[in-house]
């Protein structure tokens, strides 16, 4: 797990523009995001994608080319060159940030050529229903990267590298998923269209030895030439959830590197994300898609919602050691694919209950910090105009508080349906302790112990002017706005 109190940040969001300039600007941000406190960074994917200079980098090309080739019309990344994102990467571990690279190994897009294969159509809603016969169809599944040739890795990818694609040349009306031959779909896949291998594009085949062989080469090749400290594994429930395990021990072993890892299993079902940490032994960490999904729907309820509920069925409940908690990321912004957007409202208590409690590991969304505005095309066709509201003031204000006050004891007081809170009662090191207490209603307040006694407190949020003062016995009565959320800190 992350070092003590540490807190991650996703360095972009889907919609950064495509200027090539963010590698430059994590290089002159990274000493500022040190001293507030976060400790390391998850930076999306630095290789080649289908939609070259502007692309997000999830429609993976070459994984090979990080900005150095002429292909796909760039020869920078959206977010700059090679040499800018190594110089990026070293900034960051110089300022004490730990970097995370972002690993697609789920599919391929963007062949160079196209290939003549037998395959079998699956219906896309159910992939254990064929809707055609067995039939011959044109693929784009030949990868020879003409732009890098055989620089870094001689391999050439043809169909037998996978096992699906969702195209064929010969007929591309058809709406099917094409069981490619002699292939079967993926086991220990997320059971979703009651087999969730396939995604999109080229869907790599994890039985076939050349492909895993691959690889491994790459994440020895990458750790070795960036020194990135751990991988952000995308899209891992339409993967065989063994590879993620196998590939991540041999490129420990093979680098001599203890490399931290996170997947993004994105399921509501608390269960589906257990059964992934047991087929990998815990190796992988997971983000807490169930957590933010109570953070979507109690940011839509309003008072309606009980906060005591807001930790049930979520993955920090059950295995906080391998919790990523998050509020938003790049897939759940408004416009995007798995849209279910925290309300700005409640943005603040989500980040508190993520960054000032003893669980999980949180991650801070660079949307959510910086703040954003942009404009997409709807799934109804119409244009939009979106504007993310900036919460740096305020998230300074709480990685302070979970760098100087977050730790020792947590008593809770989870006893209201509109108003919860907890204390944290500090440590020799780390003494004063800390108040914590949020409400979707009304203005509320809590009787709480915080163990210090006779002592004055302050909201650090300024929400409340008034201090605290504890009796004898280290209780306080610590309030906070309707809606809002009030940190109570020791006074200097």
């Amino acid at each position: 797990m992350s070092e003590t109190n540490g807190v991650m940040m996703q360095y972009f969001h889907w919609y950064i523009p495509e200027d090539g300039k963010l590698w430059n600007q994590l290089a002159e941000s990274a000493k500022d995001l040190a001293n507030v406190g976060i400790t390391s960074v998850w930076l999306p994917p630095a290789y080649k994608g289908i939609g070259g200079g502007m692309d997000v980098g999830y429609g993976v090309y070459d994984l090979f080319d990080l900005g150095e080739f002429d292909q796909k019309g760039s020869v920078r990344t959206k977010y700059g060159t090679k040499d800018e994102y190594l110089q990026a990467i070293k900034a960051a571990q110089e300022a004490g940030i730990r970097v995370y690279a972002d690993a697609v190994f789920n599919h391929k897009l963007g062949a160079d050529e196209a290939e003549e294969v037998e395959a079998t159509p699956f219906d896309p809603e159910n992939r254990q229903e064929t809707i055609g016969e067995y039939q011959k169809i044109k693929a784009w599944t030949h990868f020879t990267f003409p732009g890098r040739g055989e620089t870094y890795s001689s391999m050439k990818w043809h169909w037998w590298h996978f096992d699906a694609i969702d195209h064929n040349a010969y007929n591309e009306r058809e709406n099917a998923i094409y069981l490619l031959k002699g292939k079967e779909f993926d086991r220990n896949v997320d059971l979703e269209k009651g087999n969730f291998d396939y995604l999109m594009g080229c869907d790599l085949d994890m039985s076939h030895p050349e492909v895993c062989g691959e690889l491994k080469y790459w994440g020895k090749w990458y750790v070795e030439t960036t020194g990135v400290d751990g991988f952000r594994f995308d899209a891992v429930k339409h993967v065989s959830a063994e590879f993620f395990r196998e590939w991540l021990d041999h490129i420990s072993h093979a680098t001599q590197r203890d490399l931290f890892a996170v997947g993004e299993y994105w399921s509501y079902e608390v269960e589906a994300l257990h059964h992934f940490i047991e087929t990998t032994n815990g190796r992988v960490t997971l983000f807490d898609a169930p957590l933010h999904y109570n953070f979507h729907v109690a940011s839509q309820s309003g008072n309606s919602y009980d906060l005591r509920q807001i930790f049930d069925n979520t993955l920090v409940q059950h295995q906080p050691t391998l919790a990523v908690t998050l509020v938003d990321n790049h897939d759940s912004q408004p416009l995007q694919s798995l849209e279910s957007v925290v309300e700005p409202w409640f943005k603040p208590l989500a980040y508190a209950l993520i960054l000032l409690r003893r669980e999980g590991y949180p991650c801070v969304f660079y949307a959510d910090y910086y703040g954003s505005r942009y404009q997409d095309t709807g799934d109804d066709g119409d244009e939009y105009e979106i504007w993310l509201d900036k919460h740096k003031w305020l998230l300074d204000k709480f990685l302070f508080a979970r760098q100087t006050y977050a730790y020792g004891d947590q008593y809770d007081y989870f006893d209201h349906a509109n108003t919860i809170g907890w204390t944290r009662l500090g440590n020799p090191e780390y003494p004063g302790g800390m108040a914590v207490v949020l409400s979707n209603g009304e203005d509320g307040s809590k009787f709480m112990e915080i163990g210090q006694p006779n002592r004055t407190y302050i909201d650090i949020t300024e929400h409340i002017s008034d201090p605290v003062t504890t009796s004898d016995q280290g209780w306080g009565e610590f309030r906070c706005k309707g809606g809002s959320v009030s940190v109570w800190v020791p006074q200097s």
